[in-house]
Order: C-alpha cells, then sequence, then structure tokens
C-alpha cells in the first residue's frame, strides 16, 4: 500500500486537529504544516512529526506531497485551492469551502479540469449520531423523517469572548454551514427558505433562525447564535422529528477535550432511551475517507464539492432573506436523501 503524503495549509486549532488525526491513520505521512508563524508550524508539525513550513507555496509544489489539506480562513481558501489543484494535488478543504458563490465554484471547476478531488470538511456527515438518523430516513424503520430543528449556540461574535476571531463571518456561514448540509443530507433539497435575526449594535446578524420548507409539508429550522453570554460553553445538537419516533442530540463543549454528548430516541414505547453508539473522532472519520477516495477506495460523492456549494447556497439565500425581508425560493433539488451517498 502506497504511503499518502499530506501537506497542510494552517497551524491554528483546525490545522493542529487535522494533524492530530493523520498521525493515527496507517499509511498516511504528513509531509509539511504551514504557517505563517514559524513557532505555530513547528508546534503543529510536531504532532504528525512533520516538517515545518512558513511558504505555502513551496508546500503546495513540494514533489513529495499528494495532497493539500486547507485549514486557513475560508475568504482565502480559493487562493491557495487553486493554485494546489492546478499543481496536481488532491485537495481537502475546511467549512465554508468559500463566502462567494463565483470563488467556490472556481474551485470546484480547477478541480474538474485538473481531474483531482476536492472535497470539503462537510463534518456532520461523519459524527455517528447524524449518520445514524442517515440511516434511519434511509431505512424507513420509524416511518418518514418529518421535521428536523438544529441549533449551534457560541459566543464568538463578542468582543470578549474567549473563541473570539477577527476573521471568522456570520452566523450564516460560520455556524450554519454545517446544519445546513446536515438537513439537505437528511432531507434533500428544500423549495424554500425564510429567516429572522437578532442584530447586533451595528446591525449585523448576532443569532440567526432560518425556516426550510419542503413541498410536501416538511420542515426544518436551523438556529445559530454567536452572541450568546460570555462564559457559556459553546453548545450544539438537533432533535429529528420521524412520523413514529424522535431523536435528540445535545452537545456541550467544555474545555478543550471531546464534547459532552446525549443521544436519546424517543418511540412509541413512551420515555427517552439513550441511544448506544461507538463512534470515532470525526475528523479522522472524514479524513480517512479522503484518504481512500485518493486510493480510489471510496465513493468521493458524500464530501464532494458541489454538496458544499448547495450549502453555501442557503447561507446566502439566508442572507438575502434577511436583507429583503421576504421568503426566497431555492431551486430544483439535486437528489431525494435516499439517492445520496451513504
Amino acid at each position: 500500500m502506497a504511503v499518502i503524503r499530506i501537506g497542510i495549509l494552517g497551524a491554528g486549532a483546525m490545522g493542529a486537529a487535522h494533524a492530530a488525526a493523520y498521525a493515527s491513520l496507517p499509511e498516511v505521512e504528513v509531509a509539511g504544516v504551514f504557517a505563517r508563524d514559524g513557532v505555530r508550524a513547528r508546534s503543529a508539525a510536531s504532532l504528525c512529526k512533520a516538517e515545518p513550513f512558513t511558504d505555502a507555496g513551496a508546500l503546495i509544489r513540494h514533489a513529495a506531497v499528494d495532497a493539500i489539506d486547507v485549514c486557513l480562513p475560508s475568504p482565502v481558501h480559493a487562493a491557495f485551492v487553486v493554485p494546489a489543484l492546478e499543481h496536481g494535488k488532491h485537495v481537502f478543504c475546511e467549512s465554508p469551502l468559500a463566502l462567494r458563490l463565483d470563488e467556490a465554484r472556481q474551485m470546484r471547476d480547477a478541480a474538474r479540469r485538473a481531474g483531482r478531488l476536492l472535497q470539503v470538511g462537510l463534518l456532520m456527515r461523519s459524527v455517528t449520531a447524524y449518520a445514524h438518523v442517515r440511516d434511519a430516513v434511509s431505512s424507513g424503520a420509524h416511518g418518514r423523517l418529518l421535521s428536523l430543528a438544529t441549533w449551534r449556540l457560541g459566543s464568538y461574535l463578542r468582543p470578549d469572548a474567549p473563541d473570539r476571531k477577527a476573521h471568522y463571518g456570520d452566523p450564516s456561514t460560520e455556524l450554519m454551514t454545517f446544519d445546513f448540509d446536515a438537513a439537505q443530507w437528511l432531507m434533500g433539497r428544500p423549495a424554500r427558505l425564510s429567516a429572522s435575526a437578532v442584530r447586533m449594535a451595528d446591525g449585523t446578524p448576532g443569532e440567526i433562525s432560518t425556516l426550510l420548507s419542503w413541498d410536501d409539508g416538511r420542515h426544518a429550522t436551523i438556529t445559530a447564535s454567536g452572541v450568546m453570554p460570555v462564559g457559556s460553553p459553546f453548545s450544539t445538537g438537533f432533535r429529528a422529528l420521524f412520523e413514529r419516533a424522535a431523536f435528540e442530540l445535545r452537545m456541550v463543549f467544555r474545555g478543550g477535550g471531546p464534547p459532552e454528548s446525549v443521544f436519546t430516541i424517543v418511540d412509541e414505547a413512551g420515555s427517552p432511551a439513550p441511544v448506544a453508539l461507538q463512534g470515532r473522532d470525526p475528523y479522522e472519520v472524514e479524513l480517512q475517507r479522503f484518504v481512500e477516495c485518493i486510493r480510489g477506495r471510496a465513493d468521493p460523492e458524500l464530501l464532494d464539492a458541489e454538496r458544499a456549494i448547495e450549502t453555501l447556497e442557503l447561507s446566502l439565500a439566508t442572507q438575502r432573506a434577511l436583507a429583503e425581508g421576504r421568503t426566497i425560493g431555492i431551486g430544483a433539488a439535486h437528489s431525494e436523501p435516499g439517492g445520496l451517498a451513504p
């Protein structure tokens, strides 16, 4: 089995998480980690016994590198993804893929021209609880999935928040990306979208709720906040209502460790019961899939850039709905949920 050699662009929290994940995978080697700050580059590189780089172009051009993993801020993704593809590298890019549709399509088209993979970190597809609900949708064991409610709540937009970062976007892209993708993975393409927001002093959205609607009466409510009180832990979760059961996931992140997670089902028998699942680190799951796609052993459809573009369209439609104060129609469905990659 040939060793797949990865170059990581970015040595922040996400770059470090990816470096650690690759270090756990068999027959994978991180050849280098880039950061403009040499200290950060060395710190992340030490997690996977890689060479630190302070020149991204040198890592992209490195002859021994098979693939580039982009963990840089979303506004600059295209500036690194496109050259990597043009240099014949496969690319894994963190979410959101881009903040503008033209840049997202530019990256997708560059991958097609180069005949290389462009995979995107649609992380919820690698989280065990979401995959469990997806399996329930496919099997029909609990009837049809009627509605979905998700939440992703943080304080990152507050100036004094410990997770504050100047390059973070508003909740429609920074947070809702993950849940828009999950909703489409589980329910297919919605027909229309409406949104409401709590705005900050400068008029920008601080907390957003978006309602996705389908022509057959199904709906999903996606809520994301960047203005929770400082000190409140980041939390996320969902409730998925089927005809004969409901699943609920609650995750609370405290400190730097794994989240406190509770996943339950309520069915026709009555009281909530825990759903026992054994899951791996979702970063390991999605990055192993990327590597297996490079080897030709996995279907790249699950994390394909086209799925990220469909998600970005919902983020931009949310922004438009807020600006125009009206319901926005969404394009024709790409597929029903049962037709998507498992």
